[in-house]
């Protein structure tokens, strides 16, 4: 498997990133199966035509989201499947926040149409390079940051995503609207979050987040995933449920 990595452009993303997607495609692939040692640093480094900063940087953010594990002395591996507990339900944060009595207001840092990388491609049932729509939205409650909604959408399912005002309308809501979940998966971990979505969260250094990955089909479409970073200081997820089933 011959890597294309580029010097990036205005449109194309950085090169950590490009690492990152060669990575995961290797793993969604199965070129590289779980318990998988990965090439060493100086190997990816000649390998791919980059620093060995950047790959650095890749490996480690990988790491952070849960897809390596890095061994003192032994090396970097394709992590295995992690103990994980049902959440139950899924809200629209903008009613959450109503429900307690506070007020819920948005910020959209990012609303655009990009081409689909490695695991965005694979999770929506894409083609890499295929066009889909890329959201960055910070949702507070009594104007504190309780959520960076990292979410891509297919245009399949949603074709107007991009004309929406989501500081009036949450992208949960309007896709519930356009496409009702069918199925979801929910993964929850708790990562480092980078400097610029500290920034965006108004976190302390230091302080760790609990990442919320979500991934939705309507009636066997896949419709959006979603990358949820919540404070671990200011924010908790949980479920309540019944022997019938879940509660809201």
């Amino acid at each position: 498997m011959t890597p294309t990595l580029s010097q990036p452009g205005p449109a194309d993303p950085p090169l950590y990133q490009q690492v990152k997607d060669y990575i995961v495609g290797r793993l969604l692939s199965g070129d590289w199966p779980q318990g998988t040692r990965l090439p060493s640093e100086n190997t990816l480094t000649g390998e791919l035509g980059v620093s060995r900063m950047t790959v650095h940087r890749a490996l480690r953010e990988l790491t952070a989201e849960g897809w390596l594990d890095r061994v003192q002395g032994a090396g970097t591996f394709v992590a295995e499947p992690r103990p994980q507990s049902e959440i139950l339900a899924i809200r629209n944060i903008a009613e959450e926040i109503a429900a307690r009595g506070h007020s819920h207001g948005a910020e959209v840092h990012l609303l655009q149409r990009e081409r689909a990388r490695a695991l965005e491609a694979k999770l929506l049932g894409l083609e890499r390079g295929e066009t889909l729509f890329h959201s960055i939205i910070v949702h507070r409650e009594n104007g504190i940051p309780v959520q960076l909604e990292d979410r891509y959408v297919s245009p399949h399912a949603a074709p107007d995503y991009l004309a929406q005002d989501f500081t009036a309308i949450t992208p949960h809501k309007y896709l519930q609207q356009q496409a009702p979940i069918s199925e979801a998966e929910h993964v929850v971990i708790a990562v480092m979050p980078s400097a610029e979505e500290r920034k965006l969260l108004a976190m302390k250094p230091g302080e760790p987040c609990l990442l919320l990955r979500r991934q939705t089909w309507s009636r066997g479409q896949a419709v959006t995933c979603a990358r949820l970073l919540h404070p671990g200081e200011r924010y908790r997820l949980g479920g309540r449920f019944t022997a019938q089933g879940p509660r809201g």
